[in-house]
């Protein structure tokens, strides 16, 4: 691999040029369909196994490291690597590029929803991917539960959160604090190691090699490089709010999704179910018909999950636009929505990556973290059934349980039960587990079925 030649001290490195990994981060983004799983294995196959850039080790201790943090986990992984490699510029760049593609296309995408929502092509091309949605959460809720839920105590924890989510209608954070305590007092003691690579386990590595020789960053210059970043998030908010008043739609999506990104542990499918209670219910923003539809832009372009948040800050100010022309208003409202999303991501990065090597073999950090994701299964089921009741009824009720206000479920009216949504994500639920088929073609033959059933008047 051509490369420039660095040297620190008596070692000297084959070390990957700026414009190289540009290239490769660029080619990385365009490629991150399928949520994190599917993006965090394309990075795996390009940096582990093709460029050789990282050691398996390494790669899946930082991967572990990001998963602890709030915020989609592949866009962090790629700070992370890219700072490592050309520091700040490097983890900039990097994130960056990972956003891009997938925030403009979500953007074109919402301007051409809210153009041509009424148009019959529009709605029928959405009735089917909604379907497809669904299949992809209820899949990824099985593969979840049947890699955490191996005890008692993380099935306990995961029917707890279920029911505090879909019952009681506790906020997402508490659910995740309350996990984290559980598996601290009532699960197995921690065995704390500092585990140590094997000599040679990163050899011929350039990110490995390049650490090993002291090319790591320093604690003192990450907390500068945080500062920076904490006050690029967090100045624009403030100057919305004294600029408009905490009454305006630009500032509360600013202070909610700003919120959402410091709670979203366990990916985007674990704040789902928050977000949209939230953004539906209260706010008021989206319809859950939206949601649904923003969820499906979100999947079937390149980019983190959580990029849904985009769609939902352009229909809140769309909605509410004040003197503006409700397309501007919409757009503004994306960039006040991604800019609060993602920029906390390297903040949590550039402060916390120095002292990774620190944390290698915390098993009280990896037992959290367990319990959080057990917590995060049932959130998600939470999540699965609150789509699966809007997708496959036209109608919902809500019941009060026990007679007290404030304990209410919404059940389906069964009358209202839609045949032809149901085909549609029985037929995506078989091919994805039957025959393997990858999710962006399920998610083009569920549209196409939408927009077949739409062309003969049945949608």
């Amino acid at each position: 691999m051509s490369g420039n030649l660095k040297t620190e001290g008596k070692r000297s490195q084959t070390f990957v040029s700026f414009n190289q990994a540009v290239f490769v981060w660029f080619k990385i983004s365009l490629l991150s369909f399928g949520g994190p799983a599917g993006q965090i294995a394309v990075m795996h196959r390009l940096l582990v196994e093709e460029l050789k850039w990282v050691s398996e080790k390494r790669f899946l201790h930082a991967l572990n490291f990001c998963m602890l943090l709030p915020g989609p986990e592949a866009q962090q992984l790629t700070i992370y690597l890219g700072w490592l490699l050309h520091r700040v510029r490097g983890g900039v760049v990097a994130g960056t590029l990972f956003v891009l593609p997938g925030a403009l296309t979500v953007l074109v995408l919402s301007i051409i929803y809210v153009t041509y929502q009424q148009e019959m092509l529009v709605n029928s091309i959405f009735f089917g991917v909604k379907a497809a949605v669904l299949a992809v959460v209820t899949i990824a809720l099985w593969r979840l539960a049947r890699k955490i839920l191996r005890k008692k105590l993380h099935v306990g924890i995961t029917i707890t959160a279920f029911l505090a989510s879909f019952v009681f209608s506790v906020p997402f954070p508490i659910v995740i604090v309350g996990a984290a305590l559980a598996t601290y007092f009532f699960g197995e003691a921690p065995v704390q190691t500092a585990d140590r690579d094997e000599e040679g386990e990163g050899e011929g590595r350039i990110i490995d090699s390049w650490v090993a020789a002291g090319g790591s960053p320093k604690p003192h210059r990450a907390f500068l490089v945080a500062a920076i970043c904490a006050f690029l998030w967090l100045a624009p908010v403030a100057v919305l709010y004294g600029w408009l008043g905490a009454g305006h739609v630009y500032v509360q999506e600013a202070m909610f999704f700003s919120k959402v990104a410091v709670v979203t542990f366990g990916g985007a499918y674990a704040v789902l179910s928050y977000m949209a209670q939230q953004t539906v219910g209260y706010y008021g923003w989206v319809s859950a018909g939206e949601m649904l539809d923003g969820l499906g832009m979100a999947e079937t372009t390149p980019g983190p999950l959580i990029m849904v948040t985009q769609f939902v800050g352009f229909m809140g100010a769309y909605h509410s636009p004040g003197v503006l022309d409700p397309m501007m208003a919409g757009c503004l409202g994306a960039l006040v929505t991604t800019w609060v999303t993602f920029a906390p991501c390297f903040l949590w990065i550039f402060l916390g990556a120095p002292y990774i090597e620190v944390l290698r073999g915390n098993r009280v950090l990896a037992a959290a973290l367990t319990g959080i994701t057990a917590a995060v299964v049932g959130v998600v089921l939470n999540l699965a059934i609150w789509f699966g009741l809007r997708v496959m009824f036209v109608e919902l009720s809500d019941v009060t349980l026990l007679g007290l206000d404030g304990i209410a479920v919404s059940l389906p009216v069964l009358s209202s039960f839609d045949p032809l949504a149901s085909a549609i994500l029985a037929g995506a639920l078989v091919a994805i587990t039957r025959f393997g088929v990858g999710m962006i073609k399920v998610l083009a033959m569920s549209a196409a079925a939408g927009l077949t059933f739409g062309s003969v008047g049945l949608v």
